[in-house]
């Protein structure tokens, strides 16, 4: 038997919304997965606030430091498959819960590293921890939210990753700069055990494919989950799902170069501070992408019920608007102007990051969906992994002299990657809406 079979509501009919609690019920799932997800963004972002202090005390080069940064990502990426075949057969809370204690726990443990293998340990053991979050999650909250507010909802929990990437990378800096950077990992990993325990009491399973109608999907209600391989192929075979995968690699691509280096980016050509530059880095392009993402999938709600691949749209507009403010924020020399840039970006940044998951199941059936976010967190991470990389080599190798002009030119040709992923998804919609996508039922 699977862990399926454990669901106490697993064989049970759907019942409609109006006539159960889940109207509510709905919106706290959301709350609670939000402040999961918090912790998992500020579990990862903490380290790359505190880059500077780790090159001083430990000697660290550019190249050791995106090693560091592509040690999570590269088995985040790896584990990721894991996860999602996991998730659509064992109860998704228990996935949830028990990656968010590990998690905690190993970032606790980073505090003790001195070595760079032992960084690179600790963070490829957080990246496993934290491969078991999104499949499950994504799943579990599309099985409360149907059609009509899954792009909504899911964009809503998608602050929870700016807020994190925010508070991470503030705090670590915060810490590092008062208490030393250590005290930053006690104090986060602290905080995710108790209220890992504390949402255990609060947090269900709900029946998968719940609110997908049956009349619309046959397969809304299965019985039993999706053999991988035949899940793995039908997506392979579907250019929309193919298109999605590759622009979720280049959009990747350049979310981890800004989430690993704009702090060290702030501090090396413009002079911050550790401290507000663990902030200036992260609040600028992250609330605004906290503005962006639940607007833009309320937009995307809407738009899917009257135009075929209306959620893939708002996501080509966001790629396709954030492609020049990426281009300022590298080569600007005006402090004004980057922080408008980075602004514009992160607005820009919400609007194709809401619609991630929530496109993909447009296409892809309930039973499926933790195994389809798991693969599709392989393909962008493993892609995503080789931007820090990428970064800190060209900061050391690239045609200047100053490292801080390297690192501007390189984050300056990301912009083509924004450009080139918009052209595809705007291609996917209109070439493909015929033979795949479809409007929402009203």
């Amino acid at each position: 038997m699977t862990g399926e079979g454990l669901e106490a509501s697993s064989g049970a009919p759907a019942r409609p919304a109006a006539a159960t609690r889940s109207d509510h019920y709905k919106w706290w799932v959301v709350v609670m997965l939000w402040f999961t997800c918090f912790f998992n963004y500020a579990d990862r972002q903490a380290i790359f606030s505190i880059f500077p202090r780790l090159q001083e005390e430990f000697g660290f080069t550019d190249t050791h430091l995106g090693w560091i940064a592509s040690a999570f990502m590269w088995v985040y990426a790896l584990s990721a498959p894991l996860a999602g075949f996991v998730g659509d057969r064992f109860r998704r809370r228990n996935l949830i819960l028990g990656g968010f204690l590990f998690w905690s726990v190993v970032t606790a443990a980073t505090s003790g590293c001195a070595r760079l293998w032992q960084f690179v340990a600790v963070r490829g053991l957080e990246g496993l921890g934290e491969a078991f979050y999104f499949p499950a999650a994504m799943s579990l909250a599309s099985d409360y939210h149907g059609p009509r507010t899954r792009s909504l909802a899911l964009g809503i929990h998608q602050t929870s990753v700016y807020a994190g990437t925010i508070a991470g990378s503030w705090a670590g800096a915060w810490f590092a700069e008062r208490m030393g950077w250590r005290s930053g990992f006690y104090f986060f990993g602290a905080a995710g055990v108790v209220l890992a325990l504390i949402l255990a009491a609060f947090l269900r399973e709900p029946q998968r494919g719940r609110m997908d109608p049956v009349e619309t999907n046959p397969e809304a209600h299965p019985s039993k989950p999706a053999p991988f391989w035949p899940t793995l192929g039908k997506m392979l075979r579907s250019p929309t799902v193919v298109i999605l995968l590759i622009v979720f690699v280049g959009a990747n691509f350049v979310a981890t170069i800004f989430m690993a280096w704009t702090p060290t980016f702030l501090v090396r050509k413009f002079g911050f501070k550790l401290a507000a530059a663990g902030l200036s880095g992260s609040v600028f392009i992250y609330v605004a992408s906290a503005v962006g993402s639940p607007l833009a999938g309320w937009l995307a709600d809407r738009l899917s019920r009257r135009i075929a691949g209306g959620r893939i749209i708002v996501q080509g507009l966001g790629l396709a608007c954030g492609t020049g403010f990426i281009y300022l924020v590298g080569m600007t020399s005006s402090l004004p102007t980057l922080l408008v840039a980075m602004t514009g970006f992160g607005l820009c940044k919400g609007f194709y990051d809401s619609n991630i998951f929530a496109s993909m199941f447009d296409v892809i059936e309930p039973r499926s969906r933790a195994t389809a976010a798991g693969v599709m967190n392989m393909v962008g991470w493993t892609g995503g992994a080789f931007g820090p990389l990428y970064l800190g080599w060209y900061a050391e190798h690239g045609r200047h002299a100053e490292e801080a002009a390297n690192m501007s030119e390189a984050i300056a040709r990301c912009s083509p990657i924004y450009l080139a992923g918009a052209v595809l998804l705007f291609l996917a919609v209109t070439v493909l809406r015929k033979r795949e996508i479809r409007p929402v039922a009203q």
